[in-house]
């Protein structure tokens, strides 16, 4: 039963309000059981003092003195008052305002029993020998009684308080509990149903309910942007590969009629198949996130102006200008061989995409919680409708489908800058045109 009860919200409040209740009935226990025994000790204390002055009268008169003290003590007698009792030696009563139930013995008697007129009572008593008989005082414990019967009146509210707030909480955390989770259940079965655009509502009290309503969001917009990739894969794989697969075709047709020269060309289709397939095979594991192993901490200003040292002698010999805007020290934490792909793929862009003339800046920026790295070119660019779905595999910009590739180099560029937590975005101005990798510091 108590398994059961921690497997739920309701019954881990219950069990607390349970813990709550136990330590209130534990501390009420303890205070009672302190308050009785100061208020004993005060009983005693007076009853002590009260016998001490009497015992001083004994010796200055003897019991006669005690007798006529007891006597004004009667005369003066309120609810507050103390009771007496004074024998002598054969037991016979000298003063009195008590009957005693039974015979005292010296000491002191907590629960000494006595009749006062009608009425019968229970008190502290102080049994004190004299010289020629024996003195009795008492407090009568009525007050006392009263009092415990208050704490124990209190406590057992207060731990009926206790038990009725508990389950009152538990009861209202239970509902407001299965309320929110039933809408994360209804987004889940509406998910499960094929509908991929629910989302768990959110109602903007960034409670740990709304911080888990908008990381369950965040990751059904990541299946659903996996969901449309594929989706755009499978179309997009269907549509490229078919003309590549025909050329294939009609050269083995050839081939088969004996043309010398279709045998190479059906190898170089071949081997343009593989690219495609290997390419393909490399993006799907960087946005698998097979990578994340490799990461470590990498100097950036360093890896940038190798690529640029690297390429330089290509940009001249076609023509271009590569320039470079580094700060010196920076560093994330990634994977270099990775990030020096997405890099080559930028730059073989720009030498395979725009003109002889064009002129190429390497550039990196650190932010308050990012660095970019820019790659920006003064060539023509792309248009806007174009430029929208560059990311996306397979794509080309109309101007590029003369040139070879497969238009999956910024495919590639994004799903590595996903694997190290960033982004890749279009960056573009009035003169120049240009990609963006952005990595969490």
């Amino acid at each position: 039963m108590l398994a059961r009860l921690w497997r739920s919200t309701f019954g881990i409040v219950v069990l607390v309000a349970l813990a709550f209740s136990a330590a209130t009935l534990a501390i009420g226990t303890i205070a009672y059981e302190v308050t009785h025994e100061a208020l004993e000790e005060q009983l005693d204390h007076r009853v002590a003092v009260e016998t001490r002055a009497l015992v001083a009268e004994a010796r200055e008169g003897d019991l006669a003195a005690v007798s006529e003290a007891i006597r004004l003590r009667e005369n003066a007698r309120n609810e507050a008052s103390l009771d007496y009792l004074l024998i002598d030696r054969a037991g016979r009563t000298i003063a009195a305002t008590i009957i005693p139930l039974a015979a005292p013995t010296p000491g002191y008697q907590e629960h000494f029993g006595f009749r006062r007129g009608d009425a019968t009572g229970v008190g502290q008593a102080l049994v004190t020998p004299l010289r020629g008989g024996m003195l009795v005082v008492v407090a009568d414990r009525r007050d006392l009684a009263a009092i415990d019967r208050t704490l124990a009146s209190l406590f057992a509210t207060a731990l009926a308080a206790m038990l009725a707030l508990g389950i009152g909480a538990a009861v209202l955390v239970g509902w407001l509990t299965r309320r929110r989770l039933s809408r994360i259940d209804a987004t889940a079965q509406a998910i499960i149903a094929g509908d991929l655009t629910q989302r768990v509502p959110r109602d903007g009290s960034d409670s740990e309910f709304d911080r888990l309503a908008a990381t369950l969001n965040r990751m059904l917009d990541r299946i659903a942007a996996l969901m449309d990739n594929l989706r755009q894969v499978s179309t997009d794989v269907a549509h490229d590969l078919r003309t590549p697969l025909t050329r294939l075709c009609n050269q083995l047709d050839r081939a088969a009629d004996g043309d010398p020269g279709a045998i190479e060309a059906a190898r170089r289709q071949a081997d343009d198949l593989l690219e495609i397939f290997a390419a393909l095979l490399r993006i799907a594991e960087v946005e698998g996130l097979a990578e994340r192993r490799a990461l470590g901490s990498i100097d950036l200003s360093a890896l940038l102006e190798d690529m640029a040292e690297t390429y330089r002698p290509d940009f001249e010999a076609s023509g271009h200008l590569l320039s470079t805007d580094i700060p010196a020290n920076l560093h994330v934490e990634g994977d270099r061989r990775l990030l020096a792909q997405a890099l080559s793929n930028l730059l073989e862009n720009v030498l395979r995409h725009t003109p002889p003339g064009t002129t190429a800046t390497l550039a990196a920026t650190a932010t308050q919680d990012a660095i970019e790295m820019t790659l920006e070119d003064n060539g023509p660019g792309v248009p806007p409708a174009d430029a929208r779905r560059l990311f996306q595999r397979f794509a080309r910009a109309e101007a590029s489908r003369t040139t070879n590739g497969h238009g999956l180099g910024l495919a590639l560029v994004r799903a590595i800058s996903f694997g190290h937590g960033g982004d890749a975005l279009l960056s573009r101005s009035e003169r120049a045109f240009g990609v963006t990798i952005r990595l969490p510091k």
